[in-house]
């Protein structure tokens, strides 16, 4: 099996202040005759993030993009005061839940992240803050930043795989993060037990940056694509029998960047999706959602 790219699948976001630039971080989630709804972060003049959401045809029709975002950056001081990323949308009966990273720009570093939580009661429409503050808060297992939420409920448990920063090493081009992926469980999908535990670690020296999990479970096994970062983001993949222990496999089916045109610096951020028979992949290029969002759908080997 590998992955066969179709190029972009969304070039640009909508044409709104809060959407000046960049189409990150993308959310599908399935509809009614064919359409999906598309969720997105966007940045605006000053480069804060906000959530949106349009409707398309998939896998080949045009984006129709809502006028207003459905998160905007927090109020100020707060743990999301300088913008909003989408990462993770969960069913939960009546409701939806939107896990997202909040950030905040620093001094001595240029930012802190943390996961906070929205939650929708109209199928997605609108969103309202399930608190002011991240519902992981910083303490001694995570002490310096988080990011990057996946979150699934299975067999009446919640679980989490989410980066977390483990230093910041001073460069001569400033400071740099070094994060990787790890684990966390829950009763509620609001108050989470946390260890520790790497589930992704780097392999590599020059590896810096492990983010944005995507886990699949495909009946005994679990499947996680991810970013992971060393002179260039580029998928990672990953296998599990318990979603705890993991190995990385990511000669497998993971994702390079394409030898030119909008990809060819980088790919990340990925989100798989099985529709109509096929799995398929989207995720980011060049320039961390600049260039927008491209598609790839898995092909059986001859």
């Amino acid at each position: 099996m590998h992955w066969t790219k179709h190029g972009r699948l969304v070039a640009e976001g909508p044409s709104a202040e809060w959407a000046r630039s960049h189409l990150m971080v993308p959310i599908v989630v399935p509809g009614a005759t064919g359409r999906v709804q598309l969720y997105f972060s966007a940045r605006d003049e000053h480069g804060r993030a906000h959530v949106g959401r349009g409707e398309l045809a998939f896998p080949g029709g045009p984006v129709v993009f809502e006028g207003d975002p459905l998160l905007a950056p927090g109020e100020l001081g707060a743990f999301d005061d300088s913008g909003v990323i989408g990462s993770c949308l969960v069913g939960d009966g009546g409701r939806v839940l939107l896990y997202y990273i909040g950030w905040r720009r620093g001094v001595s570093v240029p930012f802190y992240t943390r996961i906070g939580c929205a939650v929708s009661e109209d199928a997605g429409l609108s969103f309202r803050r399930v608190s002011r503050g991240p519902i992981i808060p910083s303490d001694d297992v995570d002490p310096l930043f988080t990011t990057s939420p996946w979150v699934i409920r299975e067999e009446g448990r919640w679980r989490m795989w989410y980066a977390s920063c483990v230093r910041w090493e001073q460069r001569a081009d400033g400071p740099r993060h070094v994060y990787h992926v790890r684990y966390a469980e829950s009763e509620d999908g609001l108050s989470w037990r946390r260890d520790g535990h790497a589930c992704i670690d780097f392999a590599a020296p020059e590896e810096y940056a492990i983010a944005r999990p995507c886990v699949v479970r495909d009946g005994d096994l679990y499947r996680m694509w991810y970013s992971v970062r060393g002179q260039r983001y580029r998928i990672g993949y990953a296998e599990s029998e318990d979603g705890i222990l993991w190995e990385r496999r990511d000669d497998v089916l993971g994702l390079e960047p394409s030898p030119s045109g909008w990809d060819s610096e980088m790919v990340e951020y990925p989100f798989v999706l099985d529709r109509d028979g096929t799995r398929y992949l989207l995720y980011n290029g060049n320039g961390y959602g600049a260039t927008g969002i491209g598609l790839a759908s898995l092909v059986e080997d001859t």
